[in-house]
Formats: C-alpha cells, sequence, structure tokens
C-alpha cells in the first residue's frame, strides 16, 4: 500500500472524513489515484463517483465566459448589462432606515473580469452580515433557488472596490447564454464536456451517473456522521454557473489538465494559448482574497487561505502570489465546493 493509500485509508478510519477520494495528474494524465470508505450504502468512493460540485461549478462557468472573449464575442471589461438588460437594475444597499434597507446607484455597472473575480459587489447572504439583513428584510429568494428573479441581489460596495465571495459567475453564465444563443447547460455540453470527453459532468444527474451519486453526509452534534439533504435545485430556471454541476473526480481532472496543456485536449482547441495565460493572470490587482467568516456554521467553516501569503483572484481561480512552502508555488490556481472536495493546479 502506498503512503497516499494509508493517508486516506487512515482518515476514514479514523472518522476524519466519511470517504475520500484523490487523484494526481499532469498533462499527460492521471498519476496516481486512491479512494477510501462508502460514497453510499454500499457502494465504495472511486475515481468515478458522482459528486455535487457546487462551487467548483465557478471555474466551469468562468471558462465559458473566456472561451467567448477568446473567440472576440465579448471583453473583460464589458459591463454585464450589455448582455443581460436586467442587470441594469442592480442597486447597491446604502445600510437600512430602521429595518428598511436604503439603496443607491453603483459607480458602475459590474464588468465581467469584475463578475469573475468576486469584485463586482454581488456578494453571498452567506458570508455577509448585510446581505443576510437585506434578504431577512425584502424576502428575496437566495441564489440557489434557482430562480432568475434571485440574480438581482442587492449590491454590498461599488464594483472593483474591495473582494468578497458571491454571485457574480451567476451573472456570467447568464451573459454567456445572452451572447451566444444556447442554455449555458447545453453550451457547456456542446464545446466544454462533449469534446473533453466528462462524461459524467451535467447540470443534472443522468440515469448513468444516478447510480454513482454520493451520498451528503454532515457530522452532527455527537460528531458522528449522518445524512444531509444539499444538492442544487433539479430542472430550475436557469442553472447558476456558481453552483449548479454535478461531476466526478476523474472528469475534474480531465478539465484542469486542459489548463495544463495550454488549451488543446483531445485534438480540439478550447481555448488560445494567450487566452489560457490571460485567464491565469491576477485580475484583482492590489486587492486581495479576503478571510471569510460564515454566517451558516452548519454548511461551512471559516476560510483562511494561506495565512501570510498574498492571495489574488485570476478570470476563474484563487491564486497565489508566493510560494506557500511544501504546498504551492507562486502562480498555483485552485479553489473548491461547500461539501468538502478541492483542487488546485500549476
Amino acid at each position: 500500500m502506498s503512503d497516499k493509500q494509508q493517508i486516506l485509508d487512515t482518515a476514514v478510519a479514523n472518522g476524519d472524513a466519511p470517504f475520500l477520494v484523490a487523484l494526481e495528474g499532469n498533462a499527460d494524465g492521471v498519476t496516481w489515484s486512491g479512494a477510501a470508505g462508502e460514497a453510499s450504502p454500499g457502494m465504495a468512493a472511486a475515481p468515478d463517483t458522482v459528486h455535487a460540485i457546487f462551487s467548483m461549478t465557478k471555474a466551469v462557468g468562468s471558462t465559458a465566459a473566456m472561451m467567448l472573449i477568446d473567440r472576440g464575442k465579448m471583453s473583460m471589461d464589458d459591463p454585464i448589462d450589455k448582455f443581460v438588460p436586467e442587470a441594469a437594475d442592480l442597486q447597491v444597499l446604502d445600510g437600512f432606515d430602521g429595518d428598511t434597507p436604503k439603496y443607491r446607484a453603483p459607480a458602475s455597472m459590474p464588468t465581467m473580469r469584475q463578475l469573475a473575480t468576486h469584485t463586482s459587489g454581488c456578494v453571498y447572504e452567506f458570508w455577509n452580515a448585510d446581505i443576510g439583513r437585506w434578504m431577512a428584510a425584502t424576502e428575496h429568494p437566495s441564489i440557489i433557488s434557482g430562480l432568475k428573479s434571485s440574480l438581482n441581489y442587492a449590491m454590498a460596495f461599488d464594483p472593483g472596490s474591495r473582494w468578497d465571495y458571491g454571485t457574480g459567475i451567476d451573472w456570467l453564465g447568464r451573459a454567456v447564454e445572452e451572447v451566444d444563443g444556447r442554455r449555458i447547460d447545453v453550451f457547456l455540453q456542446e464545446e466544454l464536456f462533449g469534446p473533453l470527453g466528462m462524461t459524467d459532468t451535467a447540470c443534472e444527474v443522468g440515469d448513468h451517473m444516478a447510480p454513482r451519486l454520493a451520498k451528503v453526509k454532515a457530522r452532527g452534534e455527537d460528531g458522528a456522521f449522518g445524512d444531509f439533504e444539499m444538492a442544487p435545485v433539479p430542472n430550475p430556471e436557469f442553472y447558476g454557473m456558481g453552483h449548479a454541476l454535478y461531476s466526478t473526480p476523474a472528469d475534474y481532472m480531465t478539465f484542469i489538465r486542459m489548463f495544463l496543456n495550454r488549451g488543446t485536449m483531445n485534438g480540439h482547441t478550447f481555448l488560445s494559448e494567450a487566452a489560457v495565460e490571460e485567464m491565469l493572470a491576477n485580475h484583482i490587482g492590489d486587492l486581495r482574497v479576503e478571510p471569510m467568516t460564515s454566517l451558516a456554521p452548519p454548511v461551512s467553516a471559516d476560510v483562511h487561505l494561506f495565512p501570510g501569503t498574498p492571495v489574488t483572484h485570476s478570470f476563474g481561480f484563487v491564486r497565489v502570489e508566493e510560494d506557500v512552502p511544501g504546498m504551492r508555488s507562486a502562480g498555483a490556481q485552485g479553489w473548491a465546493g461547500v461539501l468538502n472536495s478541492h483542487y488546485w493546479f500549476d
């Protein structure tokens, strides 16, 4: 048994995780894979186990937008209302008069770049107390409802003024739909998943995927893992590119390998080499990815990435600007999903 496999086996045996799957790879393919535990009763975890990947969707949605930018259909600095007219209604939350929200016009409309990098002002209620209070006061539906009307959150700040995690890439997916003309799930299947051979990645769990779908588990007050219902809304009004996808570790490795191959795989060019280089650059300048304090502790812990290391954002991923000894090198990219799915590449 390899040391890596032993790490997985020991972690599951110790109750650190209900099950684990891990893969390593490079531009040429998978170099190691391992798994431990049962992903659902009677089903061993494996590289082809299907997961709701939630925020690992974001990199895919950003890639769809980058493909259209690479084709000259839009630019990073185009404002969102150029493509999605209802975005013109976005307003900045300017405090409260008692329990009544106050608003003002934003200094500018969020751009494609700001939406992709979480500097747009469009912020999740799970991480921002003001937006949570606003949603409670207005009964505005959460983005995870799948309703088109849910996109129009009040903005927490003027675009470009700071970083705060949120719904920007859901808007980005809507822009792709308006510019391309296909619904985002169809665009992704025809332009990305199909040509890459990602047969287990989709916005809905296909019949061939369902028998391999992992059960979601959460740790209860007694410390034991129990079933926990958490999944994207099926057949929504629109597929939010912040959270809507299901995939497998093996498929997502294929997606990452496309970047390691500079945009070309399986005889298909998805992005030009120049576009890959541009996509993976720091797109927030001197701003930094800030520590995130969870307002939903049953679902997520706080997030503070690499304390002491400057962390920025590319057009699709979180990026470290300095070496993290023993862990990452400067320029490495990655992110995660709320169900404890993680990835990074260099």
